[in-house]
């Protein structure tokens, strides 16, 4: 097997290979700003295969994500803002001081507690480097989504947070109400602001119930998309077996289409636990 180490150097070696004057010219042109953009884009891909569970594609997407890691740390390498090692060392350094419990005399067997201290230690670190708001730091440009279950989880670690998930649920309710009364006043108008406003709201309080049940919002928008995506597919295939399209039914016949996969899942799935229950 090869050495970490080993196959790091392969990395930077095939980078500065592609960056030399005889290389390849894309490569030659990119910077860390550029090269940003396809990192986010790898890392969307390799979460991707991980919630698809295909092995094969997640070691695929884990080297194409450490190969822009690498071609970003040797462009600052070489440009002198950095040192790859120091960088290493670094992160060593703060995850060991982030794990006082592990690395220290401090007794956590919690995972919750433990994610409140790394929170707090968090914290004091960054109103020791010029923050003043415990909201300070949560980058502008996450995906809104990702960037509202930071912003919150900021202000859960300060106490101000719903008591339990019943609480938030029943704020999801009244942000519905809100959304719905808005909607009304502005007769019927959707692209209003008042109703964009509250839409946003109510998208914003949906984070903190995913948040407070114990699952990502995104991880759980991310299932949700694939159920569409899997079902709009099935309704393709029953369209077609019947020789038409989903562009030539009325939107009734959508709609059974639609219950009918649905349907069709349950059964399977009601049989699969059934093979379960009987091996």
């Amino acid at each position: 097997m090869v050495q970490i180490d080993t196959a790091l150097e392969s990395i930077k070696s095939l980078v500065a290979r592609l960056t030399a004057e005889d290389g390849c010219p894309w490569d030659r042109q990119q910077s860390p700003r550029s090269l940003g953009i396809y990192l986010v884009e790898e890392v969307f891909e390799l979460v991707d295969a991980i919630e698809r569970g295909d092995n094969a594609a997640i070691a695929e997407e884990l080297g194409d994500v450490l190969f822009q890691i690498v071609f970003m740390c040797f462009l600052l390498e070489k440009s002198g803002v950095l040192d790859l090692a120091a960088v290493v060392q670094n992160n060593v350094a703060k995850m060991k001081r982030r794990h006082p419990h592990v690395f220290g005399d401090v007794c956590l067997d919690d995972a919750e507690k433990v994610r409140n201290q790394w929170q707090e230690i968090k914290m004091a670190e960054k109103k020791a480097n010029g923050f003043s708001s415990v909201l300070d730091g949560v980058p502008d440009g996450l995906p809104a989504l990702l960037r509202a279950y930071r912003i919150s989880q900021r202000a859960a670690g300060v106490g101000f947070d719903w008591d339990d998930l019943d609480g938030v649920m029943d704020k999801a309710r009244e942000e519905w109400a809100e959304m719905e009364q808005e909607y009304a006043d502005c007769h019927a108008d959707s692209a209003s602001e008042g109703f964009k406003a509250e839409f946003g709201d109510l998208l914003f309080t949906l984070v903190n119930v995913g948040r407070l049940a114990g699952f990502h919002p995104e991880t759980a928008l991310v299932g949700a998309i694939h159920r569409f995506e899997r079902r709009f597919k099935q309704m393709e295939q029953l369209a077609q077996a019947s020789s038409t399209s989903l562009e030539r039914l009325e939107k009734d016949r959508l709609e059974q289409l639609w219950n009918q996969v649905k349907e069709n899942e349950g059964a399977a799935k009601t049989a699969h636990l059934s093979g379960e229950k009987d091996s």
